[in-house]
């Protein structure tokens, strides 16, 4: 299992309304709208690294107010 931090900057004013729709993802444990230079910080998990990386582009990318994002895989060191 992999999980990981998804930093996203939205347009201004869609910060709730992207992390309300990211919210309902497979694989989203947590989305919150922060302040700061990033709006929405997302808690993700997949079962590969590829599969996180098609939830982001295929399914978080595409939410209508993202205009960025930037994605931090948990490590164990």
């Amino acid at each position: 299992m992999v999980q990981a931090y998804i930093l996203i900057q939205t347009d201004v004013g869609r910060a709730h309304a992207v992390a309300e729709t990211v919210s309902g993802f497979d694989g989203v444990l947590k989305a919150e709208d922060v302040t700061g230079p990033y709006d929405v910080i997302v808690r993700a998990q997949a079962d590969t690294v590829d599969d996180l990386g098609r939830m982001v582009v295929a399914r978080i990318q595409r939410v209508e107010g993202i205009t960025r994002t930037l994605t931090c895989p948990v490590v164990h060191l």
